[in-house]
């Protein structure tokens, strides 16, 4: 029989572990990835840069699915994000329910419109 020394940690909050950690690194690294690919198209281009440059940046159908990755990275990031601070600092149960069902519909919401505007470009 197993003998058990001192005393069992509770772990409670917002659900620690290696998973969130490493969805916030994959996700931002997306992001800064994404980043820097737009940047250097728009300094590598001739001209000035308005809504030609923006539409032609945006016309490939590979930059508009990277585009709904980082979209989507965005948001889950976000989510991640938001979801622990409520979880480590709202302690009634009630207003973080609400307050992470707020926190879904404005980043749905806001995925929504980004979504919207990259396929009118």
């Amino acid at each position: 029989m197993a003998q058990n020394y001192g005393s069992a940690r509770l772990v409670v909050g917002a659900h620690y572990g290696v998973r969130d950690w490493l969805s916030q690194r994959i996700t931002a690294a997306l992001m800064a990835l994404f980043t820097l690919l737009v940047l250097a198209r728009l300094l590598l281009s001739s001209g000035p840069i308005g809504y030609d440059s923006w539409a032609g940046l945006f016309a490939p159908q590979w930059m508009k699915a990277l585009a709904f990755a980082v979209v989507l990275s965005l948001a889950y990031h976000a989510w991640v994000g938001m979801r622990n601070v409520w979880m480590d600092y709202i302690q009634p149960v009630g207003t973080r329910l609400l307050l992470q069902i707020f926190t879904i519909v404005w980043l749905v919401g806001c995925a929504g419109w980004a979504v919207q505007v990259l396929w009118r470009l």
